[in-house]
């Protein structure tokens, strides 16, 4: 029988002291924290160049941020309330955020911005209750939001938070499109030694000697996992596409213990819907359009019927249900409907959405558009007669919106009706850590040298306060990056650096700068051993001149192909040509690049 006790010996690839797994603003911050305590890190994310950022990139720029500790706590521990925390978590994060303004002063280099005091997009009258969602929770007046300068739903705390990788770019390699697929565990000890990506049609094996941090965020875009844990056909993403639910899984193999799985948020429209989005696509943001919500309109689900007021404020998706705010369970046929004048008005208004003409469904009648929405007849016209007699009496006995929001459908068509979509900021379910940010086990006991930040297993639970998921990427970020640093229990396997000294992020900037003279085209090729390569070509009527201006080939051979193979291709003219003997994959991303080049400068000529 074979030994499961004997460790294997396995192929390392690369080597390095931390490798953190997703680059978004917690993967930033720990990669960013353990280079500054000394730790060879690599960084890796599944999107490529210029996508990277995760959900941070797409959010609001908002720092959840407290001016009183006992306060602040309070009102967390009521966002989170029926459900429980553990209660040093809760203090390390309501900390953190009491701390928020001098984190972003000492650490990315700014003056803090209050949202509350500062901010002038927003009239001052209006601010509070932008950033306290739940005013009636004892300790709201504690939270304020930070930003990184005076503007929002702009990427400038995360190109700050970029900047200062690139400005690590010593200590710091960055992969892109590189997919983190499993964790490389010691049978006998538990340890995470390292983790296999695959990149390029290859899997490397990546040594880790202190640790693995895993930040990458949430599972918005795994149908499988949003129809298991959150109870929904789909969820249209208004954040990345790339956050596919990898974390999740590579720790479920390792035995981490997993929490606030069915918690997630949304944004936009009435309580957090978009307009119908393609899968794959990211969702379009519309915060405001009163015209959707005031007048001869209503939302209905597959039977026909409303299901909540409409007008209720909007809180990250959230409706009050008996007693409690929750995100509505989905439906298959979210549809609002209107009538003629109800079109009219909204036409004379401000369209926002370029495509809600196109989408429009126009009937005669509201059999007619049940028909063509698939939504109950018989309800959709019992809800048609419902909310008329609301409108008459006064009151709107279902859901108790505003009767000066409502008025009377026409009694005959044309009617309308455009397809609405859930959509999902972000989720937070995940492996759940301590407050050192070490994922836990089964038994609550840390999975040696294995971190997390972020979204993935993130620590709100329940209600939801905007602010809370970037706060909460820089304080665990920053724990994880300095605990993983820390480690001294390394991992002595041998190794090989074949694949150290990759760093797509500087190169991607290099290639920015890259200045073309008059007739010269890059083009680019991944079909190499080492990662993007990168040629100049002069054209002008046939190819005058080759450089290549980016590699990661490695190999000496590889190195040769460098040099011949552009001098080939000058001399035939041609971009396919023979390869090195030995260094046919170098040889193939340089006539691969060529050819892309030169397919260029033939379009513009």
């Amino acid at each position: 029988m074979e030994d499961k006790t004997k460790n294997p010996v396995i192929d390392w690839k690369a080597n390095y002291d931390v490798v953190v797994l997703g680059f978004g603003g917690a993967g930033a911050t720990a990669a960013r924290f353990a280079a500054d305590n000394g730790a060879k890190v690599l960084l890796v994310d599944i999107a490529p160049y210029g996508h990277e950022g995760g959900n941070t990139r797409y959010s609001a720029q908002l720092l959840g941020t407290g001016t009183n500790f006992d306060e602040l706590k309070e009102y967390y521990l009521g966002l989170t309330h029926p459900m429980d925390l553990p209660e040093d978590m809760v203090d390390t994060y309501v900390h953190g955020m009491c701390n928020m303004r001098e984190y972003v002063k000492k650490y990315l280099g700014v003056e803090p911005v209050s949202f509350i005091n500062e901010f002038n997009k927003i009239p001052a009258a209006y601010r509070a209750s932008v950033c306290q969602e739940y005013p009636e929770l004892k300790g709201h007046e504690a939270h304020d939001y930070t930003l990184v300068h005076n503007g929002w739903f702009d990427a400038a705390l995360w190109k700050l938070l970029r900047q200062k990788i690139l400005d690590r770019k010593d200590r710091i390699d960055v992969w892109y499109e590189a997919r983190a697929k499993h964790l490389i565990q010691d049978p006998v000890s538990k340890v995470i030694k390292g983790v296999q990506i695959e990149k390029l049609g290859q899997k490397i094996n990546v040594l880790a000697r202190k640790g693995v941090i895993l930040t990458t965020g949430g599972f918005e875009n795994n149908k499988e996992m949003i129809q298991n844990y959150l109870e929904a056909p789909k969820l249209a993403p208004l954040g990345t596409i790339y956050n596919k639910g990898d974390g999740i899984s590579m720790a479920q193999e390792v035995g981490a213990k997993m929490w606030h799985m069915d918690n997630y948020e949304s944004l936009g429209l009435l309580h957090g819907l978009s307009f119908a989005t393609p899968e794959g696509e990211r969702s379009e943001l519309f915060l405001s359009w009163p015209e959707l919500n005031h007048g001869s309109i209503f939302m209905v689900v597959d039977d026909g019927k409303r299901y909540f007021n409409e007008i209720t404020p909007n809180r990250h998706g959230h409706i009050f249900d008996h007693g409690a705010w929750r995100v509505p369970r989905s439906h298959e046929k979210p549809y609002i409907v209107f009538d003629q004048k109800q079109y009219e008005k909204i036409e004379a208004g401000k369209i926002p959405y370029d495509k809600f003409n196109e989408k429009l469904i126009k009937a005669d009648s509201l059999e007619e558009l049940a028909e063509k929405t698939g939504v109950n007849a018989d309800g959709l016209k019992e809800q048609v007669e419902m909310f008329n007699r609301f409108v008459k009496n006064g009151h709107d006995d279902q859901f108790g919106r505003n009767i000066d929001s409502m008025a009377s459908f026409a009694e005959e068509g044309p009617y309308y009706a455009i397809k609405m979509a859930y959509n999902v900021l972000n989720t937070q379910g995940g492996p759940e850590r301590n407050t050192k940010a070490q994922i836990l086990d089964a038994n609550n006991e840390p999975i040696p040298h294995l971190f997390g930040a972020g979204e993935l297993g993130g620590i709100n639970a329940n209600k939801y306060q905007g602010g809370g998921n970037l706060a909460e990427c820089l304080i665990f970020g920053k724990i994880a990056g300095e605990e993983a640093a820390k480690v001294t229990n390394e991992v002595t396997d041998k190794a090989s650096d074949k694949y150290n000294g990759i760093n797509e992020l500087a190169d991607g900037e290099k290639i920015n700068n890259i200045k073309l003279g008059k007739d010269q085209y890059l083009g680019e090729s991944n079909a190499g051993i080492g990662g993007k390569l990168v040629v100049r070509v002069t054209y002008d009527n046939g190819i005058k001149n080759v450089e290549v201006v980016q590699n990661h080939e490695s190999e000496d051979v590889g190195k040769k192909a460098l040099k011949v193979i552009p001098e080939r291709i000058v001399k035939e003219n041609k971009a396919d040509v023979d390869a090195v003997s030995g260094a046919s994959a170098t040889s193939r991303a340089i006539s691969e690049a060529v050819s892309k080049a030169v397919k260029k400068a033939k379009k513009e000529k």
